[in-house]
């Protein structure tokens, strides 16, 4: 029997009794590894060998991961720092604790996500506490960072592993393995003799001129081997849901808004009837800029009914605040909590013009708020804004308009909870089921603008509006618990690959 020199290389290397890899048979076959796997599937092809597959997992530190195995996590350096400040007896200021933790940048958000999930303490209303009875020491994250430091992957715990890998202090990178076996028909062939064929595998220039092609053997190739399988880019997960809400919502009749990520405090506050002494205006709820009074564009008109409807309220009831109204405050420039600031621009005739009724309007673009990190909050995300402006619209109206939406989703047992608002009444926030675990989560807000709001902005029918979030749909859509797994640096690449886009 005549085989190329590859196939006879790896038949005389591989054994009947046991399987061996390919890359160690092609390393004794003076083959080049991509070599030996085409011949061997090639043999396989004809029965004189098997080829098996196994995935192998490599643990590998990231710099950052390394650099945690010398010193110790984030989180249980703010452990430390708040049992030292008397945390596990009281509530101590956030402030106070980190200053004396030495954590710094990211490492003080790193500190902050984990502290809680971990256990080490709750953290609430810009204070800390610290559980006495948590174990930083035992912190099975430390202990698997140890483990594969020291090359004992297999004694780390596979949760802790995936958290780590999560966190983007390890890398876990797959490896496909494939190893060759003799069969019974190759015993055979070798035992009654196996001669290399002189085979060529390439036609090349000086065989066409010479003629000497029509002469050689050419090596046969096997069409139907496996490829390598190599990873490539794909839109984010985030952003295809993104798309399928423009779309549907451009199919129920909405026109998209666009506008500033950095705008005035007057259209992200002021005009939506919010005092400007409202807790929710506080550095702890947003990101206000180093040079706040650098906006001169304000209409002056639409800026004095607001201060008046601020002041004495709308119509012969109205009432207002009685609070503080300052202009240089509504001139302030912060990242934008939520994108109601733009239907405040686009209602008030500001962006495109004066609007007539009906309309509808909406807006899938990212906000910024001062939030604490957990599985289903993130200091930046996106949020799916929108509003009707109609003659006699009604809370039957509103839940309509949600129904179809969120049915286009795959949602239908959406429920509906009265809430209070300082720009709508009546208001409710949304909720629907998570998928995996059954929990109820909140996915929106909603509600009719009040006078108050409407009134100086010139709108004179009713105008409902919303604010839902498009991570938490994600979340329904997709069973996904944490919101981390898929947005943000902690986020997992693998499952963004392997995830089934839903249509």
């Amino acid at each position: 029997m005549k085989r190329p020199q590859a196939q006879v290389a790896i038949l005389q290397a591989a054994d009947a009794q046991e399987d061996r890899r390919i890359d160690e048979v092609a390393e004794e076959a003076g083959l080049v590894p991509e070599a030996a796997t085409r011949a061997a599937f090639e043999l396989e092809a004809d029965g004189l060998v098997t080829v098996s597959e196994e995935t192998l997992e490599h643990y590998d530190l990231t710099e950052e991961g390394e650099r945690y195995v010398r010193e110790s996590l984030p989180e249980q350096d703010l452990y430390e720092a708040a049992l030292d400040a008397g945390a596990d007896e009281s509530p101590v200021g956030m402030g106070e604790v980190i200053g004396a933790s030495g954590l710094e940048g990211g490492a003080v958000d790193i500190a902050l996500s984990n502290f809680a999930r971990k256990g080490y303490g709750q953290i609430d209303s810009g204070e800390i506490t610290a559980d006495p009875d948590a174990a930083p020491g035992r912190d099975p994250e430390m202990h698997a960072l140890e483990a594969v430091a020291d090359g004992r992957a297999e004694d780390a715990d596979a949760d802790a592993l995936d958290q780590l890998e999560r966190r983007g202090l390890l890398d876990i990178n797959e490896e496909t393995v494939r190893s060759v076996r003799l069969t019974d028909d190759g015993v055979t062939a070798l035992m009654e003799g196996v001669e290399v064929a002189e085979t060529v595998d390439q036609l090349t220039p000086e065989l066409l001129t010479s003629g000497e092609w029509e002469d050689v053997e050419f090596t046969e190739y096997n069409v139907e081997a496996d490829a390598e399988d190599v990873p490539h880019g794909r839109e984010h997960i985030l952003r295809q849901t993104a798309n399928r809400v423009k779309d549907t919502l451009v199919g129920m009749g909405f026109q998209e808004m666009e506008g500033p990520h950095v705008d005035a405090q007057f259209w992200i506050n002021d005009c939506l009837f919010m005092p400007q002494d409202h807790p929710a205006r506080t550095h702890w709820d947003q990101f206000a800029l180093e040079r706040p009074d650098e906006i001169h564009d304000l209409p002056e008109d639409l800026v004095e009914r607001v201060r008046s409807a601020h002041k004495n309220g709308v119509g012969p009831d109205g009432e207002g605040y009685h609070s503080p109204w300052e202009e240089s405050v509504a001139r302030g420039l912060d990242l934008r909590g939520h994108t109601t600031s733009l239907s405040m621009r686009y209602l008030s005739g500001h962006e495109i013009g004066e609007l007539e009724p009906p309309q509808r309007f909406f807006s899938v673009e990212k906000v910024y708020r001062n939030d604490t990190l957990d599985p289903t909050h993130l200091l930046e995300f996106f949020q799916i804004e929108g509003w009707v402006m109609a003659e006699d619209l009604s809370v039957r109206d509103l839940m309509g308009t949600f129904t179809e939406f969120y049915e286009q989703f795959g949602i239908t047992d959406l429920e509906f909870k009265p809430h209070y608002n300082p720009y709508t009444e009546p208001s409710f926030e949304l909720f629907g089921t998570h998928p995996e675990t059954g929990e109820v989560v909140e996915v929106g807000n909603s509600g009719i603008f009040r006078d108050e709001v409407l009134s100086p902005l010139g709108v004179d029918c009713d105008v409902m509006a919303w604010g839902l979030s498009l991570e938490r749909l994600l979340m329904l859509m997709y069973g996904f618990e944490d919101i981390r797994d898929v947005h943000g640096t902690l986020c997992d690449l693998e499952l963004l690959r392997e995830t089934e886009v839903m249509h």
